[in-house]
């Protein structure tokens, strides 16, 4: 059982230092990349065979979610029509450990008369790949994992970690927003936390607890039982938003007070509640319940009459927050 746990920790020491040490292999050859595909008016193709080419497709699958148009191309098919799919306006990033892979050597002059620009990501800076490309990209590890030093493990994730660093760049580079993001992941509980609207799922019309500074506490009370969310908004006399009650308020009120029969809303209410406009995403509805660690908010229109209100329920149900 020791020695597996240490194996173990051995794998993750040694992947874990070779993607320390490639920080400082970022370098002008890096910004030169991303400037090269910032400037392009096609798409970046990935190419690589066997591990190579499967981290190739993970790395066209972030560039794609990340606003950077992507493809893979296997080297094997390139040279029996695939080729076609690539033009002049393209870049091309081939990936190979060696630098040496046969495949990947024998497009390049075809490539070359495309007139497409070509980056390779080698484990080997002086190979004939690195030679014949127009930008190298140094991934090269001092060990593999694996203790016969043969099948690629460390130097897989520092390929990969290479290409996140490449997207990431062209991500800020562009100002890619949240807002883009979402476009590019419609489906599924990330796309709708970064593109569903509060007015969307928020509790409304009728359903939403309000009552005036002035009515008696049991007023308040039933109003919160009946609308089951657990707080009931508070306006003024024009309907806008002055305050809030919770049960936390209800309970405080309790300790404070020998007599609630007097009381009105007012004196129990809480100032000041935090309010969000309806076309408010829910990531940011998130965002403001978990940082001031809230169970309600309250959806106003431009006059501040409270028009909804969602419940930390309603994130839980959509999949938003863990219960």
């Amino acid at each position: 059982m020791e020695d597996i746990i240490k194996d173990g920790k051995t794998v993750v020491r040694i992947e874990a230092e070779a993607v320390k040490n490639l920080e400082s292999k970022i370098d002008d050859s890096f910004a030169k990349a991303v400037e090269k595909i910032l400037s392009m008016k096609g798409r970046v193709i990935v190419s690589g065979v066997g591990k190579s080419g499967i981290i190739a497709r993970k790395i066209v699958a972030t560039l794609n979610s990340t606003g950077t148009p992507s493809i893979f191309m296997h080297p094997s098919d390139a040279i029996h029509g695939d080729l076609g799919m690539v033009r002049s306006e393209d870049v091309v990033i081939l990936i190979s450990k060696s630098g040496t892979t046969p495949e990947l050597i024998r497009i390049v002059p075809i490539l070359r008369q495309i007139g497409t620009k070509i980056i390779a990501m080698v484990g080997d800076i002086n190979s004939k790949l690195a030679q014949e490309s127009d930008i190298t990209l140094d991934i090269s590890v001092s060990q593999e994992a694996c203790p016969f030093d043969l099948a690629p493990t460390t130097s897989t994730t520092v390929t990969l970690v290479m290409g996140d660093a490449l997207a990431v760049a062209l991500l800020k580079a562009k100002n890619f927003t949240k807002e883009d993001f979402a476009f590019y992941h419609p489906g599924g509980t990330l796309g709708k936390r970064l593109s569903l609207k509060v007015k969307e799922f928020m509790t409304q019309g009728k359903d939403v607890p309000v009552i005036k500074y002035d009515v008696d506490l049991h007023t308040a009370i039933l109003e919160m039982t009946s609308k089951r969310l657990g707080a009931t908004c508070v306006v003024d006399d024009d309907g806008k938003i002055i305050g809030i009650i919770t049960d936390g308020d209800l309970r405080r009120a309790m300790e404070k007070f020998d007599n609630l029969a007097n009381l009105k809303a007012i004196d129990v209410m809480g100032k000041n509640p935090k309010t969000i406009p309806p076309d408010t995403l829910a990531s940011t509805a998130i965002q403001i319940m978990e940082t001031y660690k809230i169970t309600q908010l309250i959806c106003i229109d431009n006059e501040r009459r409270p028009i909804g209100m969602i419940h930390l329920h309603d994130l839980v149900n959509l999949g938003f927050i863990n219960s």
